[in-house]
């Protein structure tokens, strides 16, 4: 019989689009929303496996998340100093480990691949039109939000440190303590590069999302190509079934290393930029 209440995804939707998964008093749940739980929930059941019980010598999971934690707090310092650090430590420490679980998650065999569909007006196991889980960082609301989130964190931090007119003054201020008739001359020209400065503070979110999110996904989209290699050469079934196996495994380890590097750049970025708008400021 056919399953009328299910709301199932339309396979014409666009790619960037999540797929909800009912439309019950849950018509919010996306597939991407709930990979996303699934994630925070398997961080947070990390964390307190590991620090449920601390030890003066510890165990290998409090010694291992020790170790993380302190030789990332360590890296961010020595860019940051010790004032920034405190203050941007969590969310800088929050992004990369989210990114980076949330990257390796979409490889984990029955992502985007385990789902259903509609046939024939009935409920379909075998026609894939809505996927079950989908990393919540091939969907660009996902990176939209936690990009403004980053921004915002750091125009705030930003205001902390340096103020409002200390801020104003480095994006428009003529710099190198020019003094006399060519400081006048100076002055059109750093105002320019100002403006120029502020379309670019303004775009950081839009470059950050979809850096992350185009990564992401375009890795999607290949592993599914290599995995069906077979059927778009026409191959045996024979065929088809080996190389779905074989061909994809070089492309899960590339895209091992591309998931680490996007969370280490999304999250350098981020530091970058309060590097930038508040250590001027303590030298």
């Amino acid at each position: 019989m056919p399953f009328p209440h299910i709301l199932i995804a339309s396979a014409e939707l666009s790619a960037e689009t999540p797929e909800f998964l009912t439309n019950s008093f849950l018509s919010w749940l996306t597939n991407s929303i709930l990979v996303t739980a699934l994630v925070l929930g398997g961080i947070v059941w990390m964390v307190r496996s590991c620090t449920r019980k601390i030890e003066l010598i510890p165990g290998s999971g409090q010694n291992f998340l020790e170790a993380l934690v302190e030789g990332f707090y360590g890296a961010v310092e020595g860019i940051l100093g010790d004032k920034m650090t405190k203050r941007s430590f969590g969310l800088l420490g929050t992004l990369f480990i989210f990114i980076l679980i949330s990257n390796w998650f979409g490889l984990l065999p029955g992502v985007g691949s385990i789902g259903w569909g509609v046939k024939d007006g009935f409920l379909s196991l075998s026609t894939l039109q809505t996927p079950l889980l989908r990393p919540g960082t091939a969907d660009m609301n996902m990176t939209i939000a936690m990009s403004v989130v980053s921004m915002v964190l750091w125009f705030y931090w930003t205001m902390q440190v340096t103020g409002p007119v200390a801020f104003i003054k480095e994006l428009f201020g003529v710099k190198g303590g020019m003094t006399g008739p060519i400081l006048f001359l100076l002055v059109p020209l750093f105002l320019f590069v100002g403006v120029l400065e502020v379309v670019s503070i303004l775009v950081r979110p839009v470059s950050l999302s979809l850096r992350l999110y185009g990564n992401i996904f375009a890795g999607e989209n290949m592993l599914a190509t290599m995995i069906n290699i077979g059927h778009l050469f026409h191959c045996p079934q024979w065929l088809t079934s080996v190389l779905s196996c074989i061909v994809p495994v070089p492309f899960y380890f590339l895209e091992l290393l591309i998931g680490f590097l996007q969370a280490m750049v999304f999250t350098l970025l981020v530091l970058v930029y309060l590097q930038l708008s508040t250590t001027h400021e303590e030298h």
